[in-house]
């Protein structure tokens, strides 16, 4: 499906980007692991390697400008092009849940930088590779941006600032065959959900046309058809993710 591709995923130490990652090697990328946890980021690629992928683990700041061009820059050094980048680093697991007024405004700043800076600043990074050929820019947001999730604003807003982001790029982008897509995963089974919550196995799990809690596996279909050239047709969508919890 991917055979040929480089593919960015960013936060893929572990989690939902691990998974990214792992599913997009076995398609047959070239898949450059990214994250601010380079031991962790490392540990994926082994996986990858371990499989019979081809993996290179990136250390990355996404909220810093010079951090995302060297990354890229890095991956076309020794992978050659890039034509996949997977927005899926994030500040989640955590975060300290607080009605908006008593949050402070570092809270607020380091959030939206992590969450919505950093995905500007990497499809920037990579767009003077991507432009000539083509590319698919995937951002992560999440299906609490439609709940309105109470007690954590910087949250919900950064994630609804990142649809946003993915609108406004798709419109710019689409003149260099470059498509740009959201997945808004709801709850998902991770190791940073875990610890945000008792009994994250069932919070939430009646509401949902499909009656279990979420796991990484679940959103890794949507990111492999928005990577992949069934979806070259498709630009600016938003795909939510969650069994059903939320229809719009």
């Amino acid at each position: 499906m991917l055979e040929g591709k480089v593919a960015i995923i960013t936060g893929a130490a572990g989690g939902l980007g691990r998974a990214f990652a792992l599913a997009f090697a076995e398609a047959g990328a070239a898949t450059a692991v990214a994250d601010v946890n380079e031991a962790g980021a490392r540990e994926t690629a082994t996986l990858i390697a371990s499989n019979g992928g081809r993996a290179l683990a990136v250390a990355v700041n996404v909220a810093d400008e010079s951090s995302t061009r060297a990354m890229a820059g890095h991956v076309i050094h020794t992978l050659g092009r890039i034509d996949i980048l997977v927005n899926n680093a994030a500040i989640y697991g955590g975060l300290e849940r607080k009605p908006f007024y008593e949050l402070d405004a570092a809270a607020w700043d380091n959030v939206l930088a992590v969450n919505l800076k950093g995905p500007w600043l990497c499809a920037k990074a990579v767009f003077p590779f991507m432009k000539e050929s083509g590319g698919k820019i995937i951002n992560v947001a999440s299906a609490v941006v439609f709940s309105g999730s109470p007690l954590w604003a910087h949250y919900v807003a950064s994630k609804g600032g990142l649809i946003a982001l993915t609108r406004a790029l798709a419109r710019e982008a689409g003149d260099f065959g470059i498509t740009v897509n959201a997945i808004a995963p709801g709850f998902t089974l991770t190791e940073a959900s875990l610890g945000l919550i008792e009994n994250a196995e069932q919070y939430g799990v009646t509401r949902g046309a499909i009656k279990r809690g979420a796991h990484a596996d679940d959103i890794v279909g949507t990111a492999l058809y928005l990577a992949s050239p069934a979806s070259n047709f498709v630009t600016g969508q938003t795909i939510i993710v969650d069994g059903g919890r939320q229809f719009i």
